[in-house]
């Protein structure tokens, strides 16, 4: 089992930054891959971003060049910083861990380990 606590939410004006945080504890060893994912309620939930056990990191095209995954391996901990926030930002964060292996991708099917959430709020 992997245990997942996200934190860092909370509310920003549009232009502004947040840095989230997912300190992950238990069989962290069998973890393929990290991910962070969104939701809005009433939509489907968004996968933001993912990053391998290599380091290799990918992102959804609405989050390229403003979201930035990492993760530090001593601390176990995986990190998302948010830059140039924008209303649309507005969602539940979550993080996720990937036991199965194969390709690291934000598909939420794939993961099935989940935080509780952080909320993000960004106004204009």
């Amino acid at each position: 089992q992997v245990h997942l606590v996200e934190s860092g939410g909370g509310s920003v004006q549009a232009g502004g930054s947040l840095r989230l945080s997912c300190a992950a504890s238990g069989d962290v060893d069998r973890t393929h891959c990290m991910g962070w994912f969104r939701r809005v309620s009433g939509k489907e939930r968004e996968g933001i971003a993912v990053i391998g056990k290599d380091g290799r990191a990918t992102y959804a095209d609405s989050v390229k060049g403003r979201f930035t995954i990492s993760e530090d391996k001593s601390k176990n901990i995986v990190y998302l910083q948010m830059d140039t926030l924008k209303p649309e930002d507005t969602a539940m964060y979550y993080c996720a861990a990937d036991t199965n292996g194969g390709n690291c991708v934000a598909v939420d099917l794939f993961f099935g380990y989940w935080g509780q959430g952080t909320q993000v709020t960004v106004s204009s």
